[in-house]
């Protein structure tokens, strides 16, 4: 019992950082689970966005740098730069969910762009969901803060 409310006075009544609010959380350098891309997120008008600024090159025959975005079904955009490309677009924040709803995830290895939602969870790993027309059918990515 004692750990129990122990839990719930931590986690209830810990106040935020000064001057961050609760959808800026999102924002900051994330490394998914598998240590394979780090993704930093940042705040972009009213929405976010996330960029690729790492990711595991297990082909070595080109620098990081050098890899374009070959698989993208458009033509005009296969040349551009996979570092630095933004990845996560368009997420809100929705305050009584918790969550960032409303974006797309864009997979480089495949070309395809899917619907995008945003969690943190209780123990603030990121959860970013990608999904085609409903969520229950989706993937998930977790991230750690880097």
């Amino acid at each position: 019992m004692f750990k129990l409310l122990t839990f719930f006075f931590l986690t209830t009544f810990i106040p935020k950082p000064a001057g961050v609010s609760d959808a800026d959380r999102i924002c900051g350098k994330w490394i998914s689970s598998d240590k394979a891309i780090i993704v930093l997120v940042y705040k972009d008008g009213n929405g976010f966005k996330g960029k690729m600024i790492w990711y595991k090159n297990t082909d070595t025959s080109k620098g990081m740098n050098e890899w374009t975005d070959k698989h993208n079904p458009d033509p005009a955009l296969r040349n551009r730069k996979l570092l630095g490309m933004d990845v996560l677009n368009d997420l809100s924040y929705v305050p009584g969910s918790d969550s960032w709803e409303n974006g797309r995830v864009y997979d480089s290895r495949s070309g395809h762009e899917y619907s995008a939602s945003v969690h943190i969870s209780k123990e603030g790993l990121l959860k970013v969901t990608g999904y085609w027309h409903f969520k229950f059918l989706g993937k998930t990515m977790t991230f750690t803060r880097a």
